[in-house]
């Protein structure tokens, strides 16, 4: 494929329907809000509420749980009162925990409103996906998820950022203010949906065959095909190797065995951050029509290097050498990111029946939060004996069976689901409004 050929940031945005733009609109504002308060919530629970730090991380790990208990739920709900309605009411739901936790002075009343931020990252997943998929197809499709993931590191960067330099742990009411300017984003897309999206059901009726479309949709069935089995193996195995060791396996390596400094651990962050959203359009320009499972592969041996340079900060700790490998570390697995998070969504969404879409992303949904669960639970239990070595070889050998799974599923899709001979200039997907026959009820 030729320079000239690869989409550019115009020629995407030209290729987007009215909806798909002003969906992508939410994103970066959204996630602004979740940047203000996502580095600084336990901070807030410890410091300025009092809560201890082991009932601090408890709780926090109460969202992922209670994210994952509703993914299954909310996919199905997905396909039958529509995406664009599921969206509102995650988004409300977040709102709230987010006012709620503003205020929140007791552990209980902290549960309560991660009960309901929980809540919304369960439903929300699939029902994004599945809005994302309604308002578009072929290329510009596996763009759009890229750019989204770009809008959303740029987001929640700018927002750390602006919360780092904001808040205060001996004013109280800095923190208050920056719950409650979260809870004020998410009036952005539940106005959107309301408003410009308020056609954009996301809900496709099933065909009168849905043997012939894929069934009817129940999970075990759904599970019980091989593609899909090896996908939610690669996107577990994708995230405990990856995201699931930025949260504990990361910082814990490199304080223990690297012995850098805090400061450099943050400046590490920030360097991921910088690569993602400078050469995300540049990588997305460079893998379309190419198969999406060889870049997943690329991904993966980038993956392995850059763990293997982590650990090579052990031979050298507190060093200068240990500090360039920490933030070499992050700018690597950070250019791997970009190639994850445009094919795993774009594959996932090509591969289902469109009235099936909710349940196939709540499936991938549901192995990414497993992945992001049982990924700090290992690394924990590994650096905590000092296997330091031993864990970095565990993550190496995990990229390398994402290869041997990649294969896998490139043996199973068909070329057009894995990015090849797809038009570089389709037109949007023209299910975008809600289907003929009578409503579902008001969720």
């Amino acid at each position: 494929m030729s320079s000239e050929t690869r989409p550019s940031v115009r020629t995407f945005w030209n290729d987007l329907s009215p909806a798909g733009r002003w969906l992508l609109s939410t994103t970066a504002i959204q996630t602004l809000g979740r940047g203000l308060t996502l580095p600084f919530t336990v901070i807030y629970l410890n410091e300025v509420r009092g809560i201890s730090l082991d009932l601090a991380g408890t709780l926090m790990a109460f969202i992922a749980v209670v994210a994952l208990a509703v993914t299954g739920p909310g996919g199905a709900l997905t396909d039958r009162v529509g995406a664009r309605r599921m969206l509102l009411m995650g988004t409300s739901a977040q709102l709230v925990g987010c006012v709620i936790l503003a205020f929140a002075t007791t552990p209980l009343v902290v549960a309560l409103s991660f009960l309901l931020l929980g809540f919304n990252f369960g439903v929300s997943w699939p029902a994004f996906n599945a809005l994302i998929a309604a308002v578009t197809t072929g290329a510009t499709r596996q763009q759009y998820f890229g750019v989204n993931f770009a809008l959303v590191n740029l987001g929640i960067g700018v927002g750390g950022v602006i919360g780092g330099l904001y808040v205060d742990v001996s004013q109280p009411t800095t923190f208050t203010v920056i719950f409650l300017a979260d809870a004020a984003c998410m009036l952005v897309p539940i106005a959107l949906l309301l408003g410009p999206l308020r056609h954009v059901a996301g809900r496709p009726e099933a065909p009168a065959d849905e043997e012939q479309a894929g069934g009817r949709g129940a999970y075990l069935e759904i599970l019980r095909k091989p593609v899909v089995l090896w996908m939610t193996a690669l996107t577990f195995l994708g995230t405990f190797v990856g995201y699931g060791q930025m949260e504990a396996g990361f910082p814990a390596f490199a304080r223990q065995v690297s012995e850098v400094s805090t400061d450099v651990i943050g400046f590490a962050f920030a360097v991921n951050t910088a690569v993602i959203v400078g050469l995300q359009f540049l990588v997305l320009r460079l893998i379309t029509g190419h198969r999406r499972t060889r870049v997943l592969i690329v991904m993966s041996l980038l993956w392995s290097v850059s763990w293997v340079v982590l650990g090579l900060t052990g031979l050298v700790p507190g060093s200068v050498a240990a500090v360039a490998g920490v933030l070499a570390f992050h700018g690597l697995f950070a250019l791997g990111e970009t190639m994850f998070q445009p094919t795993i969504p774009a594959i996932t969404n090509d591969l289902a029946p469109d009235h099936l879409r909710g349940r196939y992303n709540a499936v991938n949904a549901g192995a990414f939060q497993g992945g992001t669960i049982a990924g700090p639970v290992v690394a924990g239990l590994m650096l905590d004996r000092g296997l330091d070595t031993a864990f970095i070889a565990a993550i190496v050998a995990g990229c390398a069976a994402m290869v041997l799974l990649a294969l896998q599923v490139e043996r199973l899709i068909p070329p057009v689901v894995n990015g090849v001979g797809l038009a570089e200039r389709e037109p949007d997907a023209p299910d975008v409004t809600a289907p003929s026959g009578p409503a579902p009820t008001a969720s």
